[in-house]
């Protein structure tokens, strides 16, 4: 699964953001991939929403992701908010030095459903 690092931060996350005023979560995927990636996103199928503790934020500082699954029209290609893309199997991404949570039950969920290794 791809993740992207942000500039100035340690941990991968999958590429994403708020939702803003008037969008639907799905329009949301659909803009944040294009600013953040450079592509855009195909067969989109929703995931789940997943809850947990924001990653490099204060101790309970509260965090849900609407997340999708998308293929990508093209190769992508990290904008200037990113500094780094890599693709990750779960154990990979777990053994990391930063791991965001969100992210991680993610990938669990995905391997729960045999999307992923």
């Amino acid at each position: 699964m791809i993740q992207a690092r942000s500039a100035g931060k340690s941990a991968f996350y999958m590429a994403g953001g708020k939702i803003d005023p008037g969008e639907s979560a799905e329009e949301a995927l659909h803009r944040e991939i294009r600013e953040e990636l450079d592509a855009a996103v195909v067969d989109v199928q929703f995931l789940g929403v997943f809850t947990c503790e924001a990653w490099g934020h204060p101790v309970g500082t509260p965090l849900e992701i609407t997340c999708f699954l998308a293929g990508l029209a093209s190769e992508p290609t990290p904008t200037s908010e990113i500094a780094e893309i890599r693709y990750f199997t779960r154990d990979e991404y777990a053994a990391m030095p930063d791991v965001a949570p969100g992210s991680l039950m993610v990938f669990d969920r995905m391997k729960e459903l045999d999307l992923i290794d």
